[in-house]
Formats: structure tokens, sequence, C-alpha cells
């Protein structure tokens, strides 16, 4: 197996154009990049330059072999970074739960820019609700939320709000009886089966009057809405990537409302590098 040195010296000799031109980059003299070069050539079996002319150029066999050479020496630098990053603290993997009220063009720019710095971190996004997404914390399950702000968090969690904000409006089937109806009062809205959230911690932990079906995911609110079994108050952000066409907003006093987002994280289970990193970003 040739040696990083010794692909870095073809590499260079390549690009620069000239054995000389590639001492110069690496601070050697040219006799160590040819015979590097050459001991390469041994090793592969192959001539990698034509040296027929007074600057040798690539041959065929060269050129694919570059393209390989350039692909070691990248995975070996991300390798280097990585154990460096390991070495200094950085997690070997990070868990974000994040609700689906929360729709974000700063998240998004944050993910860009955290790939770039931690190119092979393991990322996994979760998605959650409410007392779900504390527990996920809570259980270290998770290292950092995004979540719907509440009045208060177990004193475990730590909290700090997003500079942003979405909004959560009543929506209904184009079919449903609500859906032609102005002025719509709550009076009105009992007639009719609430969609609502529930999640998989506290199921019960508020129970509606009238009737109702639930479930722990806002996106699968929106699929029984769409299906005209009730009204059912969803994001708007949702309703407009994964509903549009085929939900109608109700016209109810109240609402929509707007909806402020809190970053959380574990006292107990605080995230690392990375995750700090990232909670950086998304509190500027």
């Amino acid at each position: 197996m040739a040696s990083h040195e010794v692909l870095l010296a073809f590499v260079q000799a390549a690009t620069q154009g000239s054995f000389s031109a590639a001492a110069r980059k690496l601070g050697r003299s040219q006799s160590t990049i040819s015979a590097a070069v050459a001991s390469l050539e041994i090793d592969l079996n192959l001539v990698l330059f034509d040296r027929s002319s007074r600057k040798p150029s690539l041959t065929p066999a060269g050129h694919v072999m570059l393209q390989r050479a350039e692909e070691i020496l990248a995975a070996t630098s991300r390798l280097e970074m990585t154990a460096s990053q390991l070495s200094q603290g950085v997690e070997a993997k990070l868990t974000v739960a994040i609700s689906d009220t929360y729709q974000s063009d700063r998240f998004e720019a944050a993910l860009s820019a955290f790939e770039q710095r931690y190119p092979d971190l393991e990322l996994e996004c979760l998605i959650a609700e409410c007392d779900d997404l504390v527990a996920l914390l809570q259980r270290g399950r998770a290292q950092v939320a995004f979540a719907e702000m509440q009045d208060s968090y177990p004193p475990d969690l730590v909290s700090s709000t997003v500079d942003e904000r979405t909004e959560i409006a009543l929506f209904v089937a184009q079919k449903h009886p609500l859906a032609t109806l102005g002025g719509i009062d709550q009076d009105v809205l009992r007639q009719h089966r609430e969609l609502r959230l529930a999640t998989i911690v506290n199921p019960y932990e508020s129970r509606a009057k009238g009737r109702v079906w639930s479930a722990p995911s806002y996106l699968m609110l929106l699929e029984m809405a769409q299906g005209g079994f009730g009204w059912a108050p969803l994001p708007r952000w949702l309703v407009g990537r994964f509903g549009a066409g085929s939900l109608v907003e109700l016209e109810v006093r109240g609402w929509p409302k707007p909806v402020y987002v809190d970053a959380l994280w574990s006292r107990l289970h605080p995230p690392g590098p990375a995750g700090s990193w990232l909670l950086s970003k998304m509190l500027e």
C-alpha cells in the first residue's frame, strides 16, 4: 500500500504540472518527488507519467489513478479530522428531537453549517411532541430538542427561546360540514369530532369533551383531517406543504394562535461540543 507521502507527491506532481513545481509546493527536493512517483509506478506496475517530453504528462492510467489517489487522500483527511474531534470529546452521534409545529429556515441553515463542520458525525432527527419530546431528553435518548414553548419544564431541563415563531390554526377537509361555515364558536365545534394531539407518555393528561380521535403527531392528525374525520389544530406550515388544496382553515375566534419555540437540553445528559455548537447557531 502506497504511503500518504507517496500519494501526495503523485497528486501534487499531476496537479502542479511538473515534479519541480510539486517539490516547491511540498517543500521537498525534486529528486524526492521523482523517486516517490517512480516507487508508486513500481508498486502499481503502471506508468503514470509520459516522460518523453520536457514536461511530464499523465498517461491514461495516470488519470485514473489520480482520481483514486485524491479519493484516498480525502478519506485520510476525514479520518484524521474525525479522530481529532473524538479525542477532543466531540460526540460520535447527535440526536435532535423536533416538534412538527416547527419548520425553520434557520434550522435548515444551521444543519448545512453543521454538516460542513462535522461531516462524519452521525446526526439523528426524531419527531416528537410535548411530553414525548421531554421524555426523550430526560432519558438521554436525545441531546437537543426544539419544541413548542411551555409554561414550565422539569427542573432537570434547560430552555432558551429561539428567535422565531410559527402559527397553529384549525382545519377541516373541504367536504366537512364545518368547511362552509363562518364565525364558528366553541359550541359549534363541540358538535363535531375533534382530532387532537395525545402524547404517548401522557395520553390522558387532559380529556376533551365530546367525540375525540387522537394521535401522537401532527402529520397523523393532518391525514385524519384530510379523511374528513373531524377538525384539527395544525401548524400552518405543515398544511401548506402537505395539505394544500385538501383542507380549509376555519374562522374561529382566538385562532390562529402564535407558537413560540424553545430549545431544550438536559442538565443530566448535556450535549457535547457538536450539540452545543448547533444550539449556539440556533440561538444566535
